[in-house]
């Protein structure tokens, strides 16, 4: 009798399932299956993120240009493009890509503009005071209008002060016909655009 209790003792050690094991594999089964879970959730957070901040930005093509290059097997083609992008919230860059592709060349354009925004201070709905500025051969003149009179300008002049938020202005170009010489032109013209402030203070006139 105690030999057959001894041997069912030893049968029942042999063919007890091992659970701790099972326990401990499907924990760290489950710990290995959220961490992937929770860096997907972290990137298709980004991913939002950055599609808001890019749509708060509006694109315009300002010009692309075509470059052919003739090598020992044909032509090869490339693009570039001139981009500027705004908020017409008073902030606006421009950005220049260059690619093989015309779209390509364009995402470049935009990637870059953004990476080159500027502030534009404006008074109500138009610019602080009139201002000229040259690049190359282009120029252009700027002044700021009465509500109501809108964007009075043409080409790429147009698009960048629309794009900077300006909705009553006064815009010329004055020398080259150049649409990328005159859109620089336009910028250089931008950034020397000061606030009431700051006219003041370069005059070494308080306010009150």
């Amino acid at each position: 009798m105690e030999t057959t209790s001894v041997a069912n003792e030893i049968e029942d050690k042999v063919t007890a399932p091992a659970e701790t094991p099972e326990v401990g594999a499907a924990a760290s089964t489950r710990k290995s299956e959220g961490r992937p879970q929770r860096r997907n959730d972290q990137r298709r957070n980004d991913r939002r993120e950055r599609e808001v901040e890019q749509d708060e930005f509006e694109e315009r093509t300002i010009v692309v240009n075509r470059s052919t290059k003739v090598v020992k097997g044909g032509k090869n083609f490339s693009f570039s493009a001139l981009i500027a992008v705004g908020d017409k919230k008073g902030r606006v860059g421009l950005g220049f890509g260059k690619a093989n592709e015309v779209s390509d060349a364009i995402r470049k354009g935009g990637e870059h503009a953004r990476k080159n925004l500027m502030a534009v201070p404006t008074r109500g709905t138009t610019i602080t005071h009139a201002v000229e500025a040259r690049f190359c051969a282009a120029k252009v003149l700027i002044k700021p209008a009465s509500q109501g009179t809108g964007v009075i300008a043409g080409g790429g002049m147009r698009a960048v002060l629309e794009l900077a938020g300006i909705q009553d202005v006064l815009a010329k170009s004055l020398g080259s016909s150049n649409q990328s010489n005159v859109v620089k032109a336009t910028f250089e013209a931008l950034k020397m655009l000061r606030t009431r402030d700051e006219m003041l203070e370069k005059r070494d006139i308080h306010a009150f």
